[in-house]
């Protein structure tokens, strides 16, 4: 069984750096076919899609969030991570992580419940 849990402090001032942990079990971030990828959703919107990480280690993210956004891993321990740079209160979402299966069509199979992630001085 797949499972994904995000982590990291739910209040962040603005104009700092947003840090987010995904670990994950029953899988390995590094397989070959495997995408592993961050949402958010803002109060009152849409799911966001923020980049992904894949094999070997290439990373794709949005547009509007590319100049502010660093995604990595730990092998280690087998975790994602997320950085989104000089925070403003609409960065304020729950962030998700998930995985997306290149050989089921990029389908995403696993999701993580989410963290709260609000933007506040």
């Amino acid at each position: 069984q797949v499972q994904l849990q995000e982590s990291g402090p739910g209040l962040v001032k603005p104009s700092q750096t947003l840090s987010l942990i995904c670990t994950v079990s029953g899988a390995t971030i590094t397989a070959l076919t495997d995408y592993w990828t961050w949402f958010r959703q803002p109060p009152g919107k849409g799911l966001e899609w923020i980049g992904y990480m894949a094999y070997p280690a290439s990373t794709h993210y949005s547009p509007s969030l590319k100049s502010r956004t660093t995604i990595s891993r730990d092998t280690s321990n087998n975790q994602l991570s997320l950085q989104l740079s000089a925070v403003t209160p609409e960065d304020t979402a729950v962030y998700y992580c998930a995985r997306a299966r290149a050989d089921y069509d990029f389908a995403y199979d696993y999701w993580g419940q989410g963290t709260q992630v609000t933007v506040s001085s």
